[in-house]
């Protein structure tokens, strides 16, 4: 399977819109933004956990990356409400559920297979900072190495962003909207800027915050991704 597989390419896709695709496990359901693969892929996925819905106990391979968007996520390791941000890198295993329903943000086998870094952040009650030389861009960061930068940024209402993106780009909504390439993006719209882009958007009149991920499409060559 194959969807959005061209990282030589602008992808905008408002989730929002898409139907809930069963996945094998019953009660988990996906809306899927890029994939390469069948059941074992690079993924980037939007994914509902119904109350009482659990994954059977498995190892990353590739490594997850996931926000949770709403409820509470759960696994051997403990609860994960609402703002958690979670790397759980090549080799980890867990038995992934929630008791009481959750969605979350879901980024698998995109991990340097040597990367053995663990991340487990609440982000509730974090304050975000100012942006340097960025008017109007207040931000949290989650994580940074030399292959990526992740973070949350908040955007102030009518803001005018400019940014260089030279290893390429992912944004997500998670409130408020913004403008870019003559789209409306609003909770849960994904975008995807290939690298040596400029991202050029305008935030709405209440602003909005957006989950961001810079710097790591370089590592994707001529537009197409190979499993190392």
């Amino acid at each position: 399977m194959e969807i959005n597989a061209d990282f030589s390419r602008r992808v905008a896709v408002h989730a929002a819109r898409l139907p809930w695709v069963p996945s094998p496990m019953a009660g988990v359901e996906r809306r899927m933004l890029d994939r390469i693969g069948d059941e074992v892929a690079r993924a980037t996925s939007i994914v509902r956990y119904a109350a009482g819905s659990r994954f059977s106990p498995h190892v990353h391979g590739g490594g997850e990356e996931f926000l949770v968007l709403d409820g509470v996520f759960q696994d051997e390791h403990g609860d994960f409400p609402a703002g958690s941000y979670v790397r759980n890198p090549p080799t980890s295993r867990h038995t992934p559920g929630s008791g009481s329903g959750c969605i979350l943000f879901v980024k698998l086998w995109q991990f340097d297979p040597a990367d053995r870094k663990e991340v487990k952040l609440d982000t509730a009650g974090i304050a975000c900072e100012a942006a340097p030389h960025r008017p109007g861009v207040e931000l949290l960061p989650l994580f940074r190495d030399g292959h990526e930068d992740v973070r949350l940024e908040k955007w102030a209402p009518g803001a005018a962003i400019a940014l260089d993106v030279p290893g390429g780009a992912e944004l997500l909504v998670l409130d408020g909207r913004f403008d870019e390439g003559g789209e409306r993006f609003e909770p849960l719209s994904w975008l995807r800027l290939p690298t040596g882009s400029i991202l050029r958007a305008t935030a709405g009149p209440q602003g909005c915050r957006i989950w961001i991920k810079t710097g790591h499409l370089l590592t994707v060559r001529g537009g197409a991704w190979k499993r190392e």
